[in-house]
């Protein structure tokens, strides 16, 4: 698990570990992917604005296929959002900053 200044890079070994505890959001991306790539500067600004209230996470599927077998992830990008290692919601295809934001509010300021 490496992260950029922002985001935390996931792999098949850190995924478990990574998503079991607090608010995570996971992009599963490729490379080559051109929605992907476009959805990654996205997820940098939205990691700056919400700090350490959540994790914001990407996990390349070409490298790293497992976690997305497991999830059945046909489609990227795929965004699912952690709950404590449970998926809580989950978005296909580009996301606007603030879809991302206020769906990660609702479930890192319940109590």
């Amino acid at each position: 698990m490496t992260a950029t200044d922002t985001t935390i890079k996931l792999d098949d070994t850190s995924f478990q570990e990574a998503v079991a505890k607090g608010v995570t959001l996971v992009d599963f991306w490729a490379e080559w992917c051109m929605p992907c790539r476009m959805q990654g500067p996205i997820l940098e600004t939205l990691a700056k604005k919400i700090g350490d209230k959540a994790k914001i996470a990407k996990l390349n599927v070409d490298e790293s296929p497992a976690a997305a077998q497991a999830l059945g992830i046909t489609s990227i990008p795929t965004l699912i959002i952690f709950k404590d290692g449970e998926p809580v919601a989950g978005f296909v295809g580009v996301q606007s900053e603030a879809t991302l934001q206020s769906a990660l509010e609702k479930l890192y300021t319940e109590v």
